[in-house]
């Protein structure tokens, strides 16, 4: 029985392998590829500090990757919420006694990493979402207090991520959430009214934000007030996007980037940079190959038998969708600067593992693809 459990039924390890989707994998490659020369440019023509770590972290995640594609999804279904309440567990931790950096308390120092649970929690919810509508029917889904255990397991999360506080993680996580909720069978109208209580309650909420986070939104609607402060960020990072031009400056030859003018260039800001020496074709070229990572996670979900798998895989394609949409309009000066990575490309060690570890199970959804799950994880669905 733990066998089974462990091993997806009927397929040999030499098999899995093979149904492995190695187009996909290539793209994160290449994806990661573009990462690599851009660390490598940031740092002035050295490997070092990031750019051989950031090779070191996605290696350690491609084998993450490939490991969890392995795994049966029975498994996931069986622990979904065991490893959501042990993500929960280390958000606590944090708010009780984690690491503080650049003014926020968002991290565990293990020692060998420094371990961001908010970044954990983005997968760790999807599943445990996914695993809860997976047990219910359409009409169960229909009924108000059918919906209050997932909402709270969105909300208890997000309110602790905010605490640290960290407004774009906290907004991931109700966004993702919302996909899976609407992907479930969740009607509109009830989208509809959480939308009319968020507005009504704005002027409320604005009361709790950090005074920081406050001057990004009036930077966000205003950034030439006060240029040389709270706006300095997102105006060189237009400038830097304004002055690639059709085919960039050329590689590690951006003005903005390595006159030290952007900020956090191998990190929030790492599109700019790109922008900045590849121009709107390289701009675009990165954005095709996003595109095409998401085209692929949508397409395996949708083929999915198992209403689990179709749920996990669209959880996961939609998180990273929300990664690329958040940072790139960040950095375009489209919303408010919340401090969103660029998947694949940002220099940075939990978010790299947690896309790898999301990556592996959309893998682990198209090899088992065929599998069909009942609403208790056992025989047909129903």
């Amino acid at each position: 029985m733990a066998g089974n459990l462990i091993n997806p039924p009927g397929l040999s390890l030499h098999q899995r392998l093979w149904h492995i989707h190695w187009l996909f994998v290539l793209l994160l490659i290449a994806t990661a590829s573009v990462g690599f020369a851009m660390l490598y440019s940031a740092a002035n023509g050295a490997m070092e500090p990031w750019a051989l770590r950031q090779m070191i972290r996605f290696g350690a995640g491609m084998a993450l990757m490939l490991a969890v594609a392995m795994t049966n999804l029975r498994l996931w279904l069986r622990y979904a919420y065991v490893f959501y309440a042990i993500t929960l567990g280390l958000l606590s931790a944090v708010e009780l006694g984690g690491t503080i950096g650049m003014g926020a308390q968002r991290w565990i120092d293990l020692g060998v990493i420094n371990l961001q649970p908010s970044e954990l929690m983005k997968i760790a919810l999807v599943l445990a979402l996914a695993r809860y509508f997976h047990g219910g029917r359409i009409e169960e889904i229909a009924r108000p207090f059918f919906l209050v255990p997932p909402l709270l397991m969105v909300l208890v999360p997000s309110a602790l991520v905010m605490r640290q506080p960290d407004l774009g993680t906290a907004l991931m996580l109700v966004i993702g959430s919302g996909a899976i909720f609407f992907l479930a069978g969740v009607r509109i109208w009830k989208f509809a009214v959480v939308l009319v209580l968020a507005l009504i309650s704005a002027p409320i909420g604005w009361q709790f934000l950090r005074e920081y986070q406050k001057q990004r939104v009036l930077t966000f609607l205003n950034p030439e007030n006060d240029p040389l402060g709270s706006g300095y960020h997102i105006i060189q990072s237009k400038i830097a996007l304004g002055s690639g031009g059709l085919f960039g400056k050329g590689f590690m030859q951006g003005t903005q980037s390595h006159l030290s003018f952007l900020p956090e260039k191998q990190t929030d800001f790492i599109f700019t940079m790109l922008a900045e020496e590849l121009g709107l074709v390289g701009g675009l070229g990165l954005l095709a190959l996003y595109i095409l990572i998401l085209a692929y996670g949508f397409s395996i979900s949708l083929n999915c038998r198992s209403q689990f798998g179709r749920l996990v895989g669209m959880g996961v394609t939609t998180t990273f969708f929300l990664y690329v949409f958040i940072n790139i309009a960040m950095v375009m000066g489209v919303i408010p600067v919340v401090g969103v990575p660029l998947p694949l490309i940002s220099y940075g060690g939990t978010a790299m593992m947690t896309l790898m570890f999301g990556f592996g199970l959309l893998l682990m959804v198209h090899i088992q693809r065929d599998e069909s799950i009942g609403r208790h994880g056992v025989g047909d669905d129903l």
